[in-house]
């Protein structure tokens, strides 16, 4: 995968589509549904393309490419007829109903920008829908057909519902570039990932979207376990959110419990415990007292104290993590045997053997309900629960 071009591509492929945005507004302002017009696209299609569109009449039709027309039905007519000199192809010539008072995918006649004067070329932008009025025959051996489509409002129910549907299964909270780093991401391609967020971060002027690539590099760095480098881009994607977000604003709050791991996986027990408990202070004042990321806050906390052997502290910030997964998580789910077992250590540190075991049975209870037998978490668990018998 050439990680640059396609990055290149895509800033090239924003900016024709802001063009085209800036002429669509400037030459269709104003108009009214009276302004109707027709424009037309001849090309050739595969016959098993031909007989599925012939099942669709009444549905949608997207062009997910930039799709060029013109005002001159002859010129596309023959596009369409040089299709049919190749076998198995069908000519198809493409009527576009358009009506420019209607919200849709930006279009403009592009006759004074391009590059071949004189053509009467109307070009819209990527993914133009349209709907399939009427199919109909235009000569005896079935080879030519003309296609009535009209341009699609973005209000139509049908397209809002597709589109919708589409965004709900591919990383709904991501868009464009984000998006395609974040699949990289998961699929364990890091250095591709990194260089995605790196040419983002040259392309932009924007501090709110410095920010959010610093954070996206910070997550590649983490998932590296190259801790140093994931707490610099952190932090500085930290620096920019506090400048230009509210002080109680929740990805500030996300910014300082990612910087707080990071110390936390370096071992730098204050400086982790200073970033959660900032965090913390946040999520405080403005989630309700039940909400998971409270929970999520606690455990962190608990997990400083833990490493700097004060387990009472720890202990107390374990069950607050504890109480409010009880209340909002199903009785049998794996967060609560992590909870069991941190408060299970908790008290086998402080000496009080009798609960740490109850707290370890209980995480042993939930693991083997939802973990292989073999699963070192399962090993783990029954291996502190020898420990704990041993000293009663």
């Amino acid at each position: 995968m050439d990680v640059e071009l396609i990055v290149s591509m895509g800033f090239f492929i924003h900016d024709l589509h802001q063009h085209l945005a800036e002429l669509h507004s400037t030459q269709f302002a104003g108009h009214d549904h009276t302004a109707s017009f027709s424009v037309y696209r001849g090309q050739g299609l595969s016959q098993k393309d031909f007989d599925q569109m012939l099942k669709t009449k009444g549905g949608l039709l997207s062009f997910n490419n930039f799709l060029s027309t013109s005002t001159n039905r002859q010129v596309s007519l023959s596009f369409a007829q040089q299709t049919m000199e190749t076998s198995n192809m069908v000519g198809i010539l493409f009527v576009m109903n358009i009506d420019p008072s209607v919200p849709s995918t930006p279009f403009a006649n592009v006759r004074d920008v391009s590059y071949f004067e004189g053509e009467e070329e109307i070009l819209f932008s990527m993914h133009s829908v349209f709907r399939i009025r009427q199919l109909e025959q235009m000569d005896e051996n079935n080879r030519l057909w003309q296609v009535d489509l009209t341009l699609t409002s973005d209000n139509d129910p049908q397209l809002r519902s597709l589109t919708e549907r589409i965004r709900e299964e591919i990383f709904p909270h991501l868009t464009g570039w984000y998006r395609l780093g974040n699949l990289l991401i998961k699929t364990g391609q890091f250095n591709k990932a990194q260089q995605i967020f790196e040419i983002m971060l040259d392309q932009t002027t924007n501090d709110r979207d410095k920010a959010n690539i610093y954070h996206m590099l910070g997550l590649v760095k983490d998932d590296q376990e190259e801790n140093a480098e994931a707490l610099t881009f952190y932090e500085k994607s930290n620096k920019i959110l506090q400048k230009i977000l509210p002080p109680t604003h929740s990805d500030v709050a996300t910014s300082y419990n990612n910087i707080g791991s990071m110390y936390w996986k370096m071992n730098e027990n204050s400086k982790a415990l200073s970033s959660y408990e900032k965090a913390l202070e946040i999520r405080q004042k403005t989630l309700p007292e039940n909400d998971p990321l409270l929970a999520t806050s606690y455990n962190n906390i608990g997990g400083v104290y833990d490493n700097m052997g004060e387990y009472l502290k720890a202990l107390f910030y374990y069950e607050k993590a504890l109480e409010i997964k009880q209340k909002v998580l199903p009785a049998g789910h794996p967060s609560l045997a992590t909870s069991y077992s941190n408060i299970g250590w908790a008290y086998k540190y402080i000496n009080d053997y009798s609960k740490a075991l109850s707290f370890f049975e209980r995480a042993l209870d939930i693991r083997k309900r939802s973990l292989p037998p073999n699963h070192p978490d399962l090993e783990s668990v029954r291996k502190s629960i020898e420990i704990v018998k041993k000293k009663l």
